[in-house]
């Protein structure tokens, strides 16, 4: 009985939670907002943060707390009603379709792609092709060859490597693929789903455009904050439930399969025990965000397209713009912006000495340079194998001149007055 009693306080705790996110009208640009203030944040560590945005090419920034704006920040010519592409943050956005696809019974993720593609969609043997099911295309484990063109959606482009579900790799092709998935399980076109499942009921604008083999998603940053509350409420807005099914939603933001733990369905975990990156088959032990609350989730896209979900916290973080072009997944750069957040408080426990605001790019590398942004003169810098051998390098301007380096991860350590931070390197 008093398991019982526990189980109804602890529901209605939930939903009582959840009922203190606000959600934006549908129509028009009323949005509530929460003075920073409110949250002990300071005017000095937000220009600071804004000054790192504005210095790393962003082009919109917005933080909502519990739904509210806290913090909304454009740069340069761009405004609230101007449009970007989410690049391969709209990935978890097709998850999100595909999850609302299942719930109304018009495919089972269990289904074979075939079905859907019609035999001979890869270059393989039909029975080869026949293993692959939509869960490897939500999951980057279809065993599809990643060494060629990874956005290309030919047949010919896609090649056996590895039996599905035993080789996780970030592969574009099989992903953009569900998008006529979509459209053969539902007779709709992928823009007419996504408008009539998820923009409608939530206010979002935006279009997926043909952009050479990708369908890529470009909205206004409003738009991507409205899919990140939306992501927040766990696929429910405002009591309408939009993707009525906790059990997908709770598969699409967990671990997805074993090989690399901070994938769930299109979506990247933090706070798992490894992770990988695209075009890479090292898993990094760790979270990819160390500076990120563990239970974050986000949709990550090449120049730093970014939507983060921190529940734990009530927090919706969105930006748009230009930065760390030669990354697919702004793991690094998406750290740096987190690490500013966190000295947002005007009580901040992060002693003003912490190296964490250190970054490395571009990481990974396949040139002979990386850039230290936040590095001071006082700062030592070394480079080490995963054994410890220390390699010689030199250092200018923040520039680190690599030597030449076999593919593999190395280590560099930055020293600062007895405080040290160590930053995993891959080298392609």
């Amino acid at each position: 009985m008093k398991q019982l009693f526990f189980l109804i306080v602890f529901v209605c705790s939930f939903q009582t939670a959840k009922a203190q996110l606000y959600y934006p009208p549908l129509v028009g640009s009323t949005w509530e907002t929460t003075d920073p203030a409110t949250l002990g944040w300071c005017q000095d560590s937000i220009n600071s943060l804004y000054d790192f945005l504005q210095q790393t090419n962003s082009k919109a920034f917005i933080v909502l707390k519990n739904g509210k704006i806290v913090l909304e920040r454009y740069f340069g010519t761009f405004t609230a009603d101007s449009l970007h592409l989410w690049n391969s943050a709209g990935k978890t956005l097709t998850g999100f379709a595909v999850g609302i696809a299942q719930e109304e019974g018009y495919l089972s993720i269990s289904d074979t792609t075939s079905d859907y593609l019609g035999v001979g969609w890869t270059n393989m043997t039909a029975a080869q092709e026949e293993k692959i099911t939509i869960r490897h295309q939500l999951t980057m484990t279809t065993g599809l060859a990643d060494t060629g063109d990874i956005f290309c959606t030919d047949a010919a482009c896609l090649n056996y490597m590895a039996d599905p579900g035993t080789r996780w790799a970030y592969h574009n092709g099989p992903y953009t693929l569900l998008d006529g998935v979509i459209e053969d399980a539902t007779g709709f076109t992928l823009n007419q789903w996504v408008t009539q499942k998820i923009k409608a009921p939530t206010g979002m604008t935006g279009l997926f455009i043909p952009i050479d083999y990708n369908n890529i998603f470009v909205s206004n940053a409003r738009s991507m904050a409205r899919f990140g509350l939306l992501m927040h409420s766990e696929g429910i807005w405002n009591g309408n439930p939009v993707l009525n099914n906790p059990a997908y939603f709770q598969e699409m933001t967990s671990s997805s399969q074993a090989i690399n733990p901070s994938y769930g369905y299109l979506t990247w975990l933090n706070g798992q025990s490894s992770f990988m990156l695209p075009q890479s088959q090292f898993s990094f032990p760790g979270s990819p965000l160390s500076q990120a609350p563990t239970d974050t989730y986000s949709a990550l896209g090449k120049n730093g397209q970014i939507i983060n979900i921190a529940p734990s916290e009530g927090l919706v973080v969105v930006r748009m713009g230009e930065a760390d072009g030669v990354s697919l997944v702004p793991v690094t750069y998406n750290d740096s912006i987190w690490a500013r957040i966190n000295r947002l408080s005007c009580v901040s426990s992060v002693p003003e000495s912490s190296l964490s605001f250190i970054s490395v790019s571009p990481n990974p590398v396949s040139g002979g340079l990386v850039y230290l942004e936040g590095l001071t003169e006082d700062d030592q810098v070394t480079l080490s194998t995963l054994n410890g051998k220390r390699l010689a390098t030199t250092i200018s301007n923040n520039q680190l001149e690599l030597p030449q380096l076999a593919s593999g991860v190395y280590l560099i350590s930055i020293n600062r007055f007895g405080e040290q931070k160590t930053i995993r390197l891959l080298v392609n």
